[in-house]
């Protein structure tokens, strides 16, 4: 069999993930973000970089992407994979509290901007079809750019954050309206919003009512039988089928595969299986995502940008300066701030993915000629490679601290992080410490392992969500970066002492509260950085000890006073450097004489 391995074969595969090896780290280095990295990356090895020269020197066509396509079509699941994780990290009630900017907003930003840029087009002497698929490639942003700076800046949760987001999901539900128009207008119907229009959007509805209804009945089912089977690999697998399966139902119905895999992680997020899908998912999204960036640097047409450099660039800076001030209008109408509506607008001001599909739809079909679909296409992609820095100038302009005033207010039913306490196991004591919290008003979610507690849990109203809290990304995903607290109330060992190191190393100040199995595994908690741990048989013996004292007729306050000085005196031995094996060894000592 190694004799039929064809190196040639993966070459693209090896310099993707060189690039992706050499190019995060360096710029994270340099604080630069990676995407203007791979995009430049994608420049470069792409047909109109290195490969324009690897006809003249050979050895340059091992450096060289071969097949661009092929590289394109596995890139387009970085979109895919971005959206199921953002609706991962909603719920029903932001989302409802975001309606607003998504139909308001989201829509008035794509009829306006589709209108200016069609009335520009109009202007130097395009027809009207061919102007009103140019507007509506153009009107649409970069989801897959956008979000993930926002994630790197951390102002996705601020007012423009938002206000942003919301449209993009906009414009994500626009796609397949604008596609169908496109293909009536194609084939000259003459009525694109008729009965016509109607009947070829229905599959696309009955599409999104089946995700929905897959998603209510069957999701956590199928999830919950995965992990019982104790899986990781089954698990990683189920859960690449719920965001690929679900892409591709949405794309056989009309809509994107982006929409449809949205869908997907809205739907899961309201169950057990959220942050654990989360921390499986994404280190898949971070490949793919940087796949894309270097398909979009390589779609760039480096000649035909020398051939009519003045042509594309004045496309691309009226663009980009037309859907600034268009949005910026719009969000003040929608009562952001000035500042708040700068950002927005730079963030959204560039084109995005979905120019190529709309734009490619247009040539085939004969609406937009072929010469100046090339070259829209050229400056769209120069005003993608834009939006980092445009990003970047929103930021200063808008100031570089987000203000409690911008945050938008939490809906109902959201606890605030400052007093929420993280319990690792939702056994008998997780359940004693869980009613006990709940008792004095404190806010708490917990986390388990075994998927029948878990269920048990949900029944039962309890924020439980199932994972593994020894892996650090998952408990940050259940927020023990805000967590005022960690109890640790498992009864393995080795579990409890993983999460307790794992948890002191990512929160030095947090309080850390753990089972202990007895007074030794109390000190070994205690030297990996528990606040305090709580050994079974020392608690056992108070407990036992008190009962008997108060039924001989010791007075119950004395009983209480002498029950706390002993459990104090435990505390402090316990916590004492080596106190446990020094008691040890003088212990082996005298046995020995």
């Amino acid at each position: 069999m190694e004799g039929h391995v064809q190196p040639g074969a993966y070459k693209d595969v090896v310099l993707f993930l060189a690039t992706a090896g050499v190019v995060v780290p360096i710029f994270r280095q340099w604080r630069i973000s990676p995407i203007l990295g791979f995009l430049g990356a994608g420049v470069l090895l792409g047909p109109y970089g290195l490969g324009s020269l690897s006809d003249r020197f050979e050895w340059l066509s091992a450096f060289t992407i071969s097949n661009p396509e092929e590289l394109s079509q596995l890139a387009e699941f970085g979109v895919v994979f971005l959206l199921f994780m953002i609706g991962l990290e909603l719920s029903w009630e932001r989302l409802r509290s975001m309606r607003r900017y998504v139909f308001g907003l989201g829509a008035a930003q794509v009829v306006l901007c589709l209108s200016a840029t069609a009335l520009a087009a109009r202007a130097v002497g395009q027809p009207p079809a061919a102007a009103i698929a140019m507007g509506a490639a153009l009107a649409l942003s970069s989801t897959a750019i956008v979000m993930p700076i926002l994630s790197e800046q951390k102002r996705q949760h601020s007012i423009a954050g938002r206000a942003t987001f919301s449209v993009l999901l906009f414009q994500d539900l626009a796609v397949a309206p604008i596609l169908v128009t496109l293909t009536l207008m194609g084939q000259r119907s003459g009525q694109p919003f008729g009965p016509a229009a109607l009947l070829s959007l229905l599959p696309a509805v009955l599409g999104v009512a089946g995700l929905f209804v897959f998603g209510r009945v069957l999701l956590r089912p199928m999830l919950r039988s995965v992990a019982r089977a104790k899986s990781e690999e089954l698990f990683v697998a189920a859960s690449l089928l719920v965001v690929i399966g679900a892409g591709l139902v949405s794309a056989l119905t009309g809509l994107s595969m982006a929409l449809g895999a949205f869908i997907a992680g809205l739907l899961l997020a309201e169950t057990e299986f959220r942050h654990e899908v989360e921390v499986r998912v994404e280190p898949f999204k971070g490949l793919l995502l940087g796949l894309f960036f270097i398909s979009v640097g390589i779609g760039l047409n480096v000649p035909l940008l020398l051939e009519r450099p003045l042509i594309i660039l004045g496309a691309a800076v009226s663009m980009v300066l037309l859907n600034t001030a268009v949005i910026f209008a719009l969000a003040r109408v929608f009562g952001l701030k000035s500042r708040s509506a700068i950002e927005a607008a730079l963030l959204l001001a560039g084109a995005g993915e979905f120019a190529f599909v709309i734009l490619g739809q247009a040539m085939d079909q004969g609406i937009v000629g072929r010469t100046a679909g090339q070259t829209l296409l050229v400056a769209a992609t120069l005003s993608m490679f834009s939006i980092p820095f445009l990003a970047q100038l929103g930021l200063r302009l808008s100031g570089r601290r987000v203000t409690p005033s911008e945050l938008p207010p939490e809906p109902e039913g959201d606890t605030g992080g400052a007093q929420q306490v993280l319990v690792v196991g939702y056994g008998r004591v997780g359940r004693l410490v869980g009613d006990m919290l709940r008792r004095h008003d404190i806010a708490w979610v917990g986390a388990e392992l075994d998927p029948k507690l878990v269920e048990q849990g949900r029944r039962a109203g309890e924020a439980i969500y199932f994972g593994d809290a020894a892996r650090a990304e998952f408990l940050m995903r259940c927020g023990l970066a805000e967590a005022a607290a960690l109890v640790v109330t498992m009864d393995s060992p080795e579990g409890a002492e993983s999460i307790v190191a794992v948890a002191r190393e990512l929160r030095p100040d947090l309080t850390i509260v753990a089972r202990a199995r007895d007074a030794r595994h109390a000190q070994r908690l205690y030297d990996l950085g528990a606040t305090d741990a709580v050994p079974e048989t020392v608690e056992a013996s108070l407990q036992l000890s008190e009962a008997v004292l108060v039924e001989i007729g010791v007075p119950m306050g004395l009983v209480i006073a002498s029950i706390h000085e002993r459990r104090d005196e435990f505390r402090k031995a316990l916590n004492r450097p080596e106190s446990l094996g020094g008691r040890t060894r003088r212990f082996q000592r005298e046995r020995g004489g």
